[in-house]
């Protein structure tokens, strides 16, 4: 099999591609790291605004040790056709009630799950990018994605 020859992509596209491709993958894979090994697992978020993820997860998962020992995490998502997009950011308790309430009523599932917004078992965890990158299907080759235009 020989190598792929990408063609080369505009830098003012790349927020759009990478947007797109968050949309169309879903259910990205989270890392965290507990102590010095690394640990992969699918995760439904249940809000984004532009490459800002905003996660569920209920207090007695092993990711709330690993994020509080070590809040650097990083999302990587990939579409059916491969293309990939890597958020490597902080992830913070959301604490903001406003927000925590539109993530509560818009999602049907964590209602029925846990039943109330004050459940002590539930954390929203909002994962700010600090680095964003895009590559396209087997390119082989990250491209940077801006943040100062990451807002979507």
């Amino acid at each position: 099999m020989s190598q792929p020859h990408p063609k080369p992509i505009d830098a003012a596209e790349l927020p759009g591609l990478a947007l797109a491709t968050i949309k169309a993958a879903k259910f990205p894979m989270l890392a965290t790291m507990d102590g010095t090994q690394p640990r992969l697992r699918p995760v439904s978020p249940v809000r984004s605004d532009g490459f800002t993820v905003y996660v569920a997860n209920l207090r007695g998962y092993g990711k709330t040790a690993q994020i509080a020992a070590n809040p650097q995490v990083e999302l990587c998502y990939c579409d059916d056709g491969h293309d990939q997009v890597r958020i490597t950011g902080v992830a913070e308790v959301l604490a903001d009630r406003t927000l925590l309430e539109e993530i509560w009523n818009s999602n049907p599932l964590l209602r029925a799950y846990l039943r109330s917004i004050d459940n002590p078992d539930l954390i929203i965890y909002r994962i700010v990018p600090s680095q964003v990158r895009y590559m396209k299907e087997w390119a082989l080759e990250y491209h940077e994605v801006p943040l100062s235009t990451a807002a979507g």
